[in-house]
């Protein structure tokens, strides 16, 4: 099992890291289009309005804001969370800097339902990656945990405020934040299965002789963000 396991580590980081790059790139085309962001990325622009940085680096800040709500959570990240951190702001940065605004409305839009696709896609790689989930993603299950609520409610209610203060700060809230919503989950929902890969079993995954019943892992990559169905 172990052999198993250290043979699929090298994929799974490509995995990974693919997932984190695209994301950041998906970021980026969404953003220059000018019809609207995903909600987090409302919050990121209206800041970044107001404070005069990029808007890859006011992605990191926040990030590191929200996994300091992680510890009266119990939340523990992984490799995924940190490389989440670091890696997309950068990259949608550099979306951003290589990439010409569009004028025409076709060509933006356009822009809009690539960057809204290719989100899907890279949140079925990272995700399923298993290497445990972004800032944000985490901050969405430690609450559910928390609460007892189901996670579609608490990823609403989450998104929501941040779409509001988002765009209280000048943020671009439109048609594309909109779309971006419903189309998000079952985008994901397609691609996650052909991504997924499963973490080799750990000493704490073991049965418990004493017990004389096997612990169920802790969910990971796919099945923590499915728990609630």
């Amino acid at each position: 099992m172990t052999k198993i396991g250290n043979s699929r580590h090298p994929r799974r980081l490509a995995q990974l890291y693919t997932g984190l790059i695209l994301y950041g790139v998906s970021t980026g085309l969404m953003i220059q289009s000018h019809l609207g962001s995903m909600p987090w990325d409302v919050l990121h622009q209206g800041i970044a309005r107001h404070t005069g940085l990029a808007f890859g680096w006011v992605s990191i800040g926040v990030g590191a804001i929200v996994l300091l709500f992680w510890i009266p959570l119990r939340q523990r990240p992984g490799l995924g969370t940190i490389s989440n951190v670091v890696i997309i702001g950068p990259v949608a940065n550099a979306t951003l800097d290589l990439l010409p605004a569009p004028h025409p409305i076709a060509a933006r839009a356009a822009l809009l339902v690539s960057g809204i696709v290719l989100n899907g896609v890279a949140g079925g790689l990272y995700i399923g990656a298993s290497y445990g989930p972004g800032p944000r993603d985490g901050l969405m299950t430690g609450v559910a945990a928390r609460t007892g609520r189901s996670i579609r409610l608490v990823r609403t209610g989450i998104e929501v405020v941040v779409v509001i203060a988002g765009a209280v700060l000048g943020g671009v809230f439109n048609v594309g934040t909109v779309l971006y919503a419903l189309a998000i989950g079952p985008l994901v929902q397609l691609f996650l299965p052909l991504f997924t890969t499963r973490r080799p079993a750990t000493a704490t995954d073991r049965p418990d002789p004493a017990a004389g019943t096997a612990p169920r892992a802790h969910p990971t990559g796919s099945d923590a963000l499915t728990a609630d169905r």
